[in-house]
């Protein structure tokens, strides 16, 4: 209902308290992460991302947006290495 009607941050409101009861569950901060990264929230989406990629090193959406928010703070460098991770996992490999 918040994306649909693109109120993020009342989603990150939301999501937030979920997340803090039941913090062992991927969908939710993957959701909160992504409240985060549309309401230009990037240091709180980066914060969710890295740990659900510490928690799960191959869960490749967690990769690729935490490569996304890298990019938006300017971060290129440091994004590259997520976003190729994320396309491997994806099985998406440099052609020849």
């Amino acid at each position: 209902m918040f994306f649909d009607a693109r109120d993020y941050a009342g989603a990150a409101r939301v999501l937030a308290g979920l997340v803090r009861e039941v913090p062992e569950q991927t969908g939710p901060r993957l959701l909160l992460a992504r409240s985060y990264y549309h309401s230009a929230q990037l240091g709180r989406a980066e914060k969710e991302l890295r740990a659900l990629v510490e928690r799960d090193p191959v869960e490749h959406y967690a990769r690729l947006m935490l490569g996304r928010t890298l990019q938006r703070q300017g971060r290129h460098d440091e994004a590259a290495g997520h976003l190729r991770i994320a396309a491997a996992l994806a099985g998406e490999f440099p052609q020849e």
